[in-house]
């Protein structure tokens, strides 16, 4: 049985596994793909990454910076159920869940069926579910759960890596990221501006409502995932970039800090790569992690219920 490695802070974030598969590079060079997500133009120039007003700043959110960088194209959603399993069909891959035989599972979603699961220390609303994995979120007998447009879950960084590679792609920068989310607004916290998201009347996004871990009330209209194309999308047609599923980054985490408790926790979180966005199970009173310039650090083989992924191309 594998180790599932002890979470540092407070983080809802995404828990590691301890442990690695060690898989080749060459598995993640196929290509040969096509993607039909609808895709945006995202014009380059001096982008803005970081804000003034970090709220989590041992995470390095700030100070904010301007990087030039040239245009892209992204895709105007998390990849989906559906385009996974495109992939999966034409390439026969196999996630890197499967290979495990688990994943993480929020405690609320695991089945009866399942019984007693091991929870993550400090951080037990994360359950070790065998059998979790993209088409099956929640374990065994739960393949109806993946709803074509959906954004898939359960993915690894090790697993985008080769949808990319497939498609002709690759994952975005934290930089081109943050460019595409703020869509020309400036320093603003969220991609819509900066009207703060409630448990009431203000749900521009899916994220937790009510009392985190305990209970959600949804007000938003989503327990877990939402569709990939839901919600309004930023000025530039991009939907959900912050909450719904976290996005992983083509870039590794990294905090430039001179405070030792911050080096200390970094030194555990070596080979992990930045996520960006937030996801269904982020709230306020916990995980203020569903605005721009925030960040998360998670281990390149992990996968949960709640992190996915998006497509940008390089013009």
């Amino acid at each position: 049985m594998r180790n599932i490695a002890k979470m540092e802070g407070k983080r809802c974030c995404t828990p590691a596994r301890a442990g690695s598969l060690a898989l080749t590079q060459a598995e993640f060079e196929r290509s040969g793909g096509r993607s039909y997500a609808e895709i945006v133009e995202i014009p380059g120039g001096t982008a803005m990454v970081g804000t003034r007003s970090p709220q989590i700043p041992d995470d390095g959110e700030g100070p904010i910076r301007r990087v030039v960088i040239k245009p892209f194209r992204m895709a105007v959603t998390t990849v989906t159920n559906q385009e996974f399993r495109a992939f999966v069909d034409a390439t026969g891959y196999v996630t890197e869940a499967e290979r495990f035989g688990w994943s993480f599972v929020f405690w609320s979603e695991v089945p009866r069926s399942v019984g007693p699961t091991q929870a993550v220390p400090d951080v037990e609303w994360w359950r070790r579910v065998d059998g979790a994995c993209w088409f099956a979120s929640n374990g065994p007998e739960t393949e109806h759960d993946c709803q074509p447009d959906h954004p898939v879950v359960h993915i690894s960084w090790n697993d985008a890596r080769a949808y990319t590679s497939w498609v002709g792609g690759r994952l975005p920068t934290e930089v081109e990221w943050e460019h595409a989310a703020r869509a020309g607004q400036g320093d603003v916290r969220f991609p819509w501006g900066n009207a703060e998201p409630n448990d009431t009347d203000i749900t521009p996004c899916n994220i937790w409502q009510g009392d985190f871990p305990k209970v959600n009330t949804a007000a938003d209209g989503f327990v877990t995932t939402a569709p990939a194309r839901s919600f309004e999308p930023n000025p530039w047609g991009l939907y959900n970039l912050v909450g719904n599923v976290w996005e992983w980054t083509a870039d590794p985490y990294r905090v430039r800090s001179l405070k030792r408790a911050v080096n200390d926790r970094l030194s555990g979180m070596k080979g992990y790569k930045l996520s960006k966005g937030g996801s269904f199970l982020c709230h306020r009173s916990y995980c203020y992690r569903y605005r721009i310039a925030a960040r998360s650090g998670t281990s390149p083989d992990s996968s949960t219920t709640h992190h996915g992924f998006r497509v940008v191309w390089s013009d």
